[in-house]
């Protein structure tokens, strides 16, 4: 308990994401010039019947497709070459993910990638990152039918915008944090950010293996 009260009050979980990344940057798993936005929907328990009769009044509902759901979303900036998440921002379920966006770029990006939920923000990746090509796919459902040279060009950037789902796989069927662990947004949002650099090292602990094996009688 207090080991956790200590993360948590020192926001220490993103200083651990910070430290993971940079031993993944020593063993060659460098963060480049390409990002792939993204973000997930975490649940919050919707019942009043707690000790103070309400929900969470930090979390909220929003409607995706025909289904209303209830908690936080979980915003992730990943590399689009290594798959590394780098940035991670905490919000209610119903905030767009568009209002993220540039919270999740380094600045650095040649190029930004993200669904068409991201669509008309090329001004705001130029803001944050002024060299970024806006990578987001686009809508191919038009007044007079269907955009089949935009649908094909979305077929390409999805192949690339995969990367973004691993972080996602891992956090919820490998670590199982399909729902809020506390109250309100910060606490939640620290260990969100040690659960995303653990991600981070699950996803590549073989090629961190081998790369481990290979450095060992460098005495590295």
């Amino acid at each position: 308990m207090r080991f956790r009260r200590l993360l948590e009050g020192h926001e220490l979980c993103g200083r651990i994401l910070d430290v993971v990344n940079g031993y993944l940057e020593s063993r060659g798993l460098r963060i480049a010039t390409g990002t792939i936005v993204d973000a997930t929907i975490i649940h919050a328990p919707s019942s009043t019947k707690n000790e103070k009769k309400e929900r969470d009044p930090e979390m909220h509902q929003t409607k995706k497709g025909n289904q209303w759901y209830f908690g936080m979303k979980a915003h992730i900036g990943v590399d689009s070459q290594e798959g590394i998440v780098h940035s991670i921002c905490s919000t209610a379920a119903s905030v767009s993910d568009v209002y993220m966006l540039p919270e999740l770029l380094h600045g650095d990006e040649k190029k930004v990638w993200g669904d068409a939920g991201y669509q008309g923000q090329t001004e705001a990746i130029h803001e944050a990152a002024p060299q970024a090509q806006d990578m987001t796919s686009r809508r191919v459902k038009t007044k007079v039918g269907v955009d089949e040279v935009e649908k094909r060009k979305n077929r390409v950037k999805a192949r690339v915008r995969t990367k973004v789902e691993w972080p996602f796989r891992i956090l919820k069927r490998v670590f199982g944090f399909t729902k809020v662990r506390y109250r309100g947004l910060k606490k939640n949002h620290e260990w969100l950010c040690a659960a995303f650099a653990l991600a981070n090292l699950y996803k590549n602990h073989k090629r961190l293996a081998r790369i481990n094996l290979r450095l060992a009688p460098l005495g590295a």
